[in-house]
């Protein structure tokens, strides 16, 4: 395998972000990853890896850097991470998504054209909006436990969801706070007045979390596992067609 850290020129600056894909038979289908609150982080890489090793070139940026280029909740504590969390909305992370299609289209190691997506927590909401930002780019999106998907604001993503050509998958905690099944119930009776391609697919008895192998007392290694296989069956269809 091989991996980098690069940093992408963006109108607010430079976004670092890691890089991994397989050494061999490339170019390689690209797949954006973005990270939940806590950050970009080895735990994060280490998914990204386990993406990568199937088949994909797959680019995880740091969401934070307009404020710093490492975050250690750990160490900095979740009033922070919830501070950085506000300094970001929508349309700021579907801009920031033009300097990593931009990657993907100049590096040789990617396939340059349609990619895929998957975005955790407070990302569900930006791939969401992204896939409808870039329908032609965003063939193949999944939102895990995203939180947002659904709001009042004037930049939720719903609100665009009909500009969407890409197929979209939501993997939804039974037990989830930041995504209440109500949310997701009025999300569900939204897209079906549409006519995206999407799943809503609710993961019975685990907590928001539950697929980060580090969230001690809530990763559910079943629940991740499924997952895992929904996405690769996802990025399959639409990234590895002949496959």
């Amino acid at each position: 395998m091989i991996e980098h850290e690069i940093d992408l020129e963006t109108g607010d600056g430079q976004m670092n972000t890691f890089i991994t894909h397989p050494e061999e038979e490339g170019p390689h289908p690209a797949v954006l990853f973005y990270m939940d609150a806590p950050g970009k982080r080895e735990e994060l890489h280490d998914m990204a890896r386990r993406i990568a090793t199937t088949g994909y070139y797959v680019a995880l940026p740091n969401l934070y850097y307009r404020e710093l280029r490492e975050f250690h909740v750990e160490r900095e504590g979740r009033e922070r991470m919830f501070a950085l969390m506000r300094t970001l909305t929508n349309p700021m992370v579907v801009e920031d998504t033009v300097s990593l299609l931009d990657l993907v289209d100049r590096d040789p190691a990617a396939v340059s054209g349609p990619v895929g997506a998957v975005g955790y927590c407070m990302s569900g909401p930006f791939v969401f909006a992204a896939a409808a930002a870039f329908p032609e780019r965003f063939v193949a999106t999944a939102s895990i436990y995203g939180a947002g998907l659904l709001t009042d604001r004037d930049d939720s993503p719903h609100l665009t969801a009909d500009q969407i050509e890409g197929e979209i998958y939501f993997a939804c905690a039974e037990i989830d706070r930041y995504a209440p099944r109500e949310q997701i119930d009025a999300l569900a009776a939204h897209l079906a007045q549409t006519d995206v391609r999407h799943r809503i697919e609710w993961y019975p008895g685990v907590e928001h979390g539950f697929a980060f192998p580090r969230r001690e007392g809530i990763y559910d290694k079943p629940a991740a596992e499924r997952h895992w296989e929904r996405l690769f069956a996802l990025f399959a269809r639409h990234l590895h067609p002949q496959s």
